[in-house]
């Protein structure tokens, strides 16, 4: 696989990261484009996953999606649906390979549970990601298992 020509982004940089959220119906037609891009050239390119991504969750009335952007263009980002019995779901968690180890993951994961609150909230953790999320309350709920090659963990984060 090709390295990206692109210089790293540092966290320290003169241009500011902002964060945002919306609601699918309050996405524009190019912020759309450029987070579904994202996640497909680091899911389905960068991973070798041919999963279906675009699942129909992201429309879902109560999904909301984060994003960091530098410039206008998403560095970082993940989405919160509403799941079944009040329980909230972080998934399609995403940094650009050029912005990582900035803490962007942990920036957004960060503010969607100040948005999930006092409700549960779940995720389906890569492996290798389970201490990241072991951080911020998840425990285990299951045994690892493989979606498209790649070990996941079930995790859960009770109420505090």
């Amino acid at each position: 696989m090709p390295q990206s020509q692109t210089p790293p982004i540092q966290a320290n940089s003169a241009d500011r990261v902002e964060l945002r959220v919306a609601s699918f119906a309050d996405l524009d037609a190019r912020t759309l484009h450029d987070l579904l891009k994202l996640r497909a050239d680091v899911f389905v390119v960068e991973q070798e996953c041919a999963y279906p991504d675009l699942d129909g969750r992201d429309v879902e009335p109560g999904t909301r999606h984060l994003w960091l952007a530098r410039g206008g263009a998403p560095i970082a980002y993940l989405r919160l649906l509403a799941d079944p019995g009040g329980v909230e779901r972080i998934s399609r968690v995403v940094v650009a390979p050029q912005a990582r180890g900035g803490g962007y993951a942990g920036r957004l994961i960060g503010e969607a549970l100040a948005i999930v609150g006092s409700r549960p909230c779940v995720l389906d953790a890569q492996a290798h990601l389970v201490d990241l999320y072991a951080r911020y309350g998840f425990t285990r709920t299951g045994p690892e298992y493989i979606e498209d090659g790649i070990p996941h963990v079930p995790m859960r984060r009770e109420p505090a």
